[in-house]
């Protein structure tokens, strides 16, 4: 079996494609990964073919989806900062590469499995406190409409035969390694990674405001589960919102002052940037996840757990 990953490179990217090596999420026959992206994945396996380029670029497209892909797991994106700030590339990228690839494969003999990363931005304007996977759509970011439009491309390709697909709409990912990203919810993980390195630390958004998050192990089991679950189990609703915990950055300031420390609290102060919030706000709260833990996917236990599943990995204090 090949399978494609676009944005592979990516913090997302190479875990994925670790664990469909280890095949988990019920993968097997695995005997290629074509990593898309426009860096090198530095993944050293026999098994990974690193591609160069943007799925902004058609030619680079067609020719990283060939006959023998059989799943395509589509992380590729401009983040919601970057997208809000530059909305051309935005939608350059979410929208327009999104298309290009799905017309890519729907010109194969076989539809592949497509796993798209959409986000719960897609939701917005009133929301209940708990929002179903059936809620009517109504982005209040660039980054959200651009996912929006892109989900429907994929459940429409998939309706048509052209693709089996699957969307999974991401909880924010916390916590992440390495330098903030160009998301706007970077902040919930800088709160976290930063303090745990005695760096100070600023939160945009009021300590009270909640959002819905998921630890980089979580998220990853659950998008290699959707590669390998039938097209039966999902029936004609294509969309799932990944499980997550509906936390606010209080109760994570509280936890990492439990699991690292009241120095490490004592490092974040709240500052709220009224750009963000309001972006933030506009969220959900929580989701509706009974229909994807029947299916098999995957929570987090608490925010402890989470925090300290970020200290286990060996990324923390530098």
């Amino acid at each position: 079996m090949k399978i494609l990953v676009t944005g592979a490179a990516g913090f997302l990217g190479q875990r994925l494609i670790a664990s469909l090596l280890a095949e988990t999420g019920r993968v097997s026959r695995l005997t290629h990964v074509v990593a898309a992206d426009l860096v090198p994945c530095p993944i050293a396996d026999p098994r990974v073919e690193a591609r160069i380029g943007t799925i902004a670029d058609r030619h680079f497209v067609d020719a990283i989806v060939d006959d023998d892909v059989a799943v395509v797991c589509h992380l590729a994106a401009v983040l919601s900062g970057q997208s809000e700030a530059e909305f051309d590339l935005g939608m350059r990228i979410n929208v327009e590469g999104t298309y290009g690839l799905l017309e890519a494969c729907r010109r194969l003999a076989h539809p592949p499995r497509v796993v798209f990363s959409s986000t719960t931005a897609v939701f917005g304007g009133p929301l209940p406190k708990i929002v179903p996977e059936d809620m009517a759509l109504l982005p209040q970011s660039s980054y959200g409409a651009e996912k929006a439009i892109a989900e429907h491309l994929v459940t429409e390709y998939s309706r048509r035969g052209f693709v089996d697909g699957v969307v999974c709409r991401v909880p924010t990912v916390a916590v992440r390694p390495g330098k903030p990203n160009s998301a706007v919810s970077s902040f919930v993980s800088g709160i976290i990674r930063e303090p745990l390195s005695g760096i100070e630390s600023v939160c945009p958004v009021p300590l009270d405001m909640r959002v819905w998050i998921t630890s980089p192990d979580v998220v990853v089991a659950n998008l290699a589960h959707a590669v390998g679950l039938p097209a039966a189990a999902f029936g004609d609703r294509r969309t799932v919102n990944l499980p997550g915990l509906s936390v606010s950055p209080a109760e994570m300031l509280d936890s990492l002052e439990r699991v690292g420390g009241s120095a490490a609290r004592a490092l974040v102060r709240c500052e709220v940037d009224p750009h963000i919030a309001r972006i933030v706000g506009t969220w959900p709260e929580a989701l509706d996840i009974s229909r994807p833990l029947a299916l098999g996917f995957s929570q987090d236990r608490d925010i402890d757990a989470v925090v300290q599943q970020y200290i286990a990995s060996g990324n923390a204090n530098g």
